[in-house]
Formats: C-alpha cells, sequence, structure tokens
C-alpha cells in the first residue's frame, strides 16, 4: 500500500489513480478516504485524484499527537510535495473544507481550485454543542455508541432507513474503526477550534460552496457565510442528502464539480 512518510516520521496513506488535472479529494473527521469510493473512479476519468488518509485515522499513523486543522493541512501540504505537485484543485469535505481554507490562505499558490463541501469558517454554539454531545458519547458510552449517534447526525433520515443494516455492521467494527478513542477526541477538539473567518478575504482561488439544505452538521448558514466572506466565491445548494451528500447525490456533485473544475 503506498504511503508517504511526513518529516517527523508519521506516514500518510494515500491512493492515487486516473489522468489529467491534480484533484485532492479530502474526507472530514473521519479521515477515511474511502468516504469518496463512489466518487473517485468517476472523477479520475477527468482529472489525476488523490485521496489520503488522515494522520489518527484508518491505514495511516495513528499517531498521539495534540491535532489541529493546521497540522491536518501541513500533512496534506507534504504529500502534494511528496508528490510532485506544484498546485492542485482541492475538493475538501467537512474538516476537509477546513483543512482547504487553510491552505488557500497560508499557501496560495498550491491551490488551484476550491470546493468547499459541507463545510465551516468559524464553530458557532450549534457546532460546539454538537461535538460536546458526540465527544461525550464516546468518552463515556464508547465508540460502538458514538457511531450510533454520529449516523443519526450524519444522514438523512430516509437514508438511515434505507441501510440499517450497514450501520449494524459498522457498529460491529467499532473498536477496529475506533482503536484510539483519545485520537478522535483530539480531532474533535481541533475542529471545534478552527476559526479562519477573518482571514477568508485573502482566498484567491476560484471557489465553489456546495452544500445540503438538510445538513444537521453544517447548516446551510455555514456555506452561505462563507460565499459572503471569500471573494468571488459561488454556492450550489442540494435539496436534501445530509452531511453526506456526496455520496447520497454522487452524479450531481460530480457534475457541479466537475463543471466548475473544467470551466475556462
Amino acid at each position: 500500500m503506498p504511503h508517504v512518510k511526513l518529516r517527523d516520521g508519521a506516514e500518510l496513506y494515500y491512493d492515487k489513480r486516473g489522468n489529467g488535472p491534480p484533484l485532492f479529494l479530502v474526507p472530514g473527521l473521519g479521515g477515511d478516504g474511502r468516504f469518496w469510493d463512489a466518487n473517485a473512479a468517476a472523477l479520475a476519468e477527468q482529472f489525476t485524484v488523490v485521496v489520503h488518509d488522515h494522520r489518527g485515522t484508518a491505514r495511516s499513523t495513528l499517531s498521539r499527537i495534540d491535532y489541529s486543522v493546521a497540522q491536518m493541512a501541513d500533512d496534506a501540504l507534504q504529500l502534494i510535495d511528496a508528490l510532485g505537485f506544484d498546485k492542485v484543485h482541492w475538493c475538501g469535505h467537512s474538516t476537509g473544507g477546513a483543512m482547504g481554507q487553510v491552505l488557500a490562505i497560508e499557501h496560495p499558490e498550491r491551490i488551484d481550485r476550491l470546493v468547499l463541501s459541507a463545510t465551516w469558517a468559524k464553530t458557532d454554539a450549534f457546532f460546539r454543542r454538537l461535538f460536546e454531545v458526540r465527544a461525550l458519547t464516546l468518552k463515556q458510552l464508547g465508540p460502538a455508541a458514538y457511531l450510533k449517534g454520529s449516523a443519526l447526525a450524519l444522514n438523512m433520515p430516509s437514508w438511515v432507513r434505507d441501510h440499517d443494516a450497514d450501520l449494524v455492521a459498522a457498529e460491529a467494527r467499532a473498536a477496529e474503526t475506533i482503536p484510539i478513542p483519545e485520537i478522535v477526541l483530539s480531532r474533535i477538539a481541533a475542529i471545534v477550534a478552527h476559526d479562519r473567518r477573518e482571514q477568508l478575504q485573502k482566498v484567491r482561488a476560484p471557489t465553489l460552496a456546495i452544500c445540503a439544505r438538510d445538513d444537521m452538521v453544517t447548516p446551510l448558514y455555514f456555506t452561505e457565510e462563507l460565499v459572503r466572506l471569500i471573494p468571488g466565491a459561488r454556492a450550489y445548494v442540494l435539496p436534501d442528502g445530509g452531511h453526506f451528500f456526496p455520496n447520497v447525490h454522487g452524479g450531481e456533485f460530480r457534475r457541479v464539480m466537475t463543471s466548475f473544475l473544467l470551466e475556462s
């Protein structure tokens, strides 16, 4: 399996496929690049698609560090460097979108076009309370309960209705998925601390923000704020799909993003 070694010795798992302009597909808090499996193959028909597992998750090194969004973004930048890309298109979902904001602000020369999927510029009381509950669930009830509760926030009701067996199976594998709960808790603290609201006017990359109207994790008003604060940014709002809308409306998600990334 391909890994790249980071400057502190930790390793990031990554997958690269396809030909064309480089496109990084970056997952959210769970950090597992397989979040993009339903979309990566189709996008690889037009792009060189790179997905990776965040440090602390899945097939990357399970580092016991104090996590931050800036650290996650720096890990990804080291991967961009290791693969020899001068600049890349970046599509970041949720936490991946927060990482994209950091790179577009601090390393504008490395981001070609920026797609912010279901993400936010700064934590508010709703977001903080939601993740306080998720963190308490993990600490007090364990990984299986954490995954059970998370599924209700991340997915729209009809998806949960139709995928109950899949969720039961995921909960049964909870100890494998979350082998070190302390890492997840540190990553939750990192995203709650994310705040780039006052710097978004520095973003120069053409930016598309995509969201679903029924997202209960990053509500529509977060996307509206991003578009208001990033110069020239535009929004695309899906009628439903929950927080995980890229895997509910994959065809529409890919159509909108591809059109944006390839426009002259």
